[in-house]
This record gives C-alpha cells, sequence and structure tokens, in this order.
C-alpha cells in the first residue's frame, strides 16, 4: 500500500504541475479542468502516506509538495465560496433585471420538449442555446412566438448558436474571430425605460483528444471576445461554453484584457459539465460582466438531456450608467505581448477534427 500511495501521489503532483507549462497541447491544459478533483484526491493521498508509507526521505518529500499544492488549490478555490466577499457591479437606484438563460444543449439531443418546458417555466427574457443545429432550430420555431427577435448560426459541427429574445436587438452580429466556423454573437439592446447593454454569447473549441489537440483556437477566439468588449462604451454581460475553467490562466488573462468581472467569485463553483460523471463536473460554462452591471443572481438549472447544465443569470443594468471597466487587475505588457501571440496563433491554426462537418 506504501508502494501504491507514493505512486498516487506523483501521479497527482504531476497533474498539478503540467498546466503551469506555457504549452498548448491538450496534456496540459484539460488538468486545469480537474483543479477541485485534484484538490480532493491529494487530501486523501496525505491521509494514506501518513498511514500505510514508511517515513523515508520519499515520504517526507512527496508529503511536502502535496501539502504545498494543497494550500495553493485551496487559496484559488476560495475565491468561489461564500466566504470570499462577493463584488458583482454597483447597485443603481434605476436598475432594471432581466434574466438570461445560456444552455449547450448537445447537438445529438433530441429531447426538445425537455428543453422548451424549462424555458416556459423558468421565462427568462433572453436565452441562448449551443451547439443548436438544424433539427434544433426547427423545434424552436414555436417559441418564436414569445421571443420574437432572434440571431440565428445554424451549424451541423457543434458550433450551432441561436439567440431568443423577448426585447429587440439595437443590433445584433456574428463573429468569426479565429475560423470561419466558429461563431460568437454580440448583441446590442435596449431595455423599456432606456438601459443599454450589450450581450456576448461564446463558445469556443475545447483542447480535448476527441476534438482540438491544442488551446490555440480556443485561447485567440477568446481573447479577441476579450478585447471587444473591452472597447465598448456600455454595460457588458459575456455568457456561454468558454470551454475552460474559471482558475485557468486563459480565464485570467480574458478577464484583465475585457475588464470585467467573474461573476462565479462568492457563489459557488457552479460545475455544469459533465452531468453524468459528478466527481468530474468543472465549471465550463462561465459568467462576465462589467461593474456596471449588478450580477444579482448565478445558478444551474435542471438536467435537459443535455451533458451541460443550463446556466442562469439574473442582472440588473442602469439607464444612465458611466461606471468604467474593473481596474483592479491591469495587463503588465508582458501579458499584453502574450495577448497578441496567443491571438495571432489562434487564427493561424487550422483544425483537421471539424473538417468536413
Amino acid at each position: 500500500m506504501g508502494t501504491f500511495f507514493i505512486g498516487f501521489s506523483v501521479l497527482l503532483i504531476v497533474l498539478s504541475l503540467l498546466p503551469f507549462f506555457n504549452n498548448q497541447h491538450w496534456l496540459f491544459r484539460v488538468p486545469e479542468f480537474i483543479k477541485i478533483q485534484l484538490l480532493v484526491l491529494q487530501v486523501i493521498a496525505v491521509i494514506g502516506l501518513c498511514f500505510f508509507t514508511d517515513k523515508n526521505a520519499w515520504f517526507w518529500v512527496v508529503l511536502a509538495i502535496l501539502s504545498l499544492l494543497i494550500i495553493y488549490h485551496s487559496t484559488i478555490l476560495i475565491r468561489y465560496t461564500s466566504i470570499y466577499k462577493k463584488h458583482h457591479g454597483l447597485p443603481k437606484d434605476d436598475a432594471n433585471s432581466l434574466k438570461v438563460i445560456s444552455a449547450n444543449i448537445y447537438q445529438f439531443n433530441t429531447d426538445f420538449e425537455r428543453f422548451k418546458n424549462l424555458i416556459r417555466k423558468e421565462n427568462p427574457d433572453i436565452f441562448i442555446t449551443i451547439e443548436s443545429n438544424s433539427d434544433w432550430e426547427m423545434a424552436m420555431r414555436d417559441m418564436e412566438k414569445t421571443y420574437p427577435h432572434t440571431q440565428k448560426i445554424t451549424l451541423e459541427n457543434t458550433y450551432g448558436m441561436h439567440m431568443y429574445a423577448k426585447i429587440p436587438f439595437d443590433k445584433a452580429q456574428t463573429h468569426f474571430f479565429v475560423a470561419d466556423d466558429i461563431p460568437s454573437i454580440e448583441a446590442h439592446f435596449k431595455t423599456p425605460n432606456g438601459a443599454s447593454f450589450v450581450l456576448f454569447s461564446v463558445h469556443p473549441p475545447p483542447p480535448s483528444p476527441t476534438e482540438e489537440y491544442t488551446s490555440k483556437e480556443r485561447d485567440g477566439d477568446l481573447l479577441c471576445i476579450a478585447k471587444r468588449t473591452k472597447s465598448l462604451e456600455k454595460p457588458t454581460l459575456v455568457i456561454g461554453d468558454f470551454n475552460t475553467v474559471t482558475w485557468s490562466k486563459i480565464s485570467r488573462l480574458f478577464r484583465k484584457n475585457s475588464g470585467l468581472m467573474d461573476g462565479r467569485t462568492g457563489r459557488g463553483i457552479l460545475a455544469t459539465y459533465h452531468t453524468k460523471y459528478w466527481f468530474f463536473r468543472a465549471p465550463l460554462d462561465l459568467v462576465y460582466h462589467s461593474t456596471d452591471l449588478v450580477l444579482r443572481d448565478l445558478s444551474l438549472l435542471e438536467h435537459i438531456g443535455s451533458d451541460h447544465f443550463p446556466i442562469c443569470c439574473i442582472f440588473s443594468v442602469n439607464a444612465t450608467s458611466t461606471t468604467p471597466k474593473n481596474t483592479e487587475e491591469p495587463l503588465t505588457q508582458e501579458e499584453k505581448v502574450e495577448t497578441e501571440i496567443l491571438i495571432k496563433e489562434g487564427k493561424e491554426e487550422t483544425s483537421e477534427n471539424r473538417a468536413g462537418c
């Protein structure tokens, strides 16, 4: 048993250290997704070491490294507990309350009524379907009576995206920042009493042995969106399947480049993926917002037959807001250079896995 726990501990140490390398291959990026699981398993490993392993030099070295990693993971994850202070925008007297649902519906999920019943029950002002193809577009036609304002990107490659709204668009456009089959939606809205805001829906490709072998397209796409939101002079909300976790390096760069705030801070992990495998769940569907937008609630919704849980946020926006973007985390010069490199690499990357979809 002692040998097992030494080997098990070394594996956990390696998995924890891989994300520190500036390598975009999926092997280095995927371990970022399982920080919670690594923390739990490292605690178990420490207990196993103490009870079943001889107290030799290997024991003390491995125990010391594991202990440091447990402290490191804990200091990051505590941001997403109720212990950590929430700061989700400045309260306004004339705030408008709006409800948005974003759901990666899983393209091959055909339980259309289950999702539509959820929308009828929750009654959001805006909802977004991610991975929606022509079958999903047809199935949602009857919802357009209640949600007449739509932006539709119908694709069969698992990167389709549809936005449905009760309130009209001032304007809406589709971006293809790094590839002509990876869309994102930028929608400008104005509430009945004149409050303007921008809503982005995103879904970059994940680094994975079964999808994209590197994170280049994902990283480039997210940073293009970050720079775009930074240039806007309106309250902004970015929501969708980011295919990264809120504590990853690319999420930190996204936050700094955009000037937006992480909606999960102080609210919980809210892991959205995978619905079937509870122990391996990770928060891949994220929400970021500007400081002039008040995030009042963020929650997961019920299972809809997809591999993701839908995410729901309720926020308020002020009609006369002049609050600037978050400036608490300025970009360093090194990060500015890295951002431009990652965007360039993302645009130059050619996918082999989406070809012919």
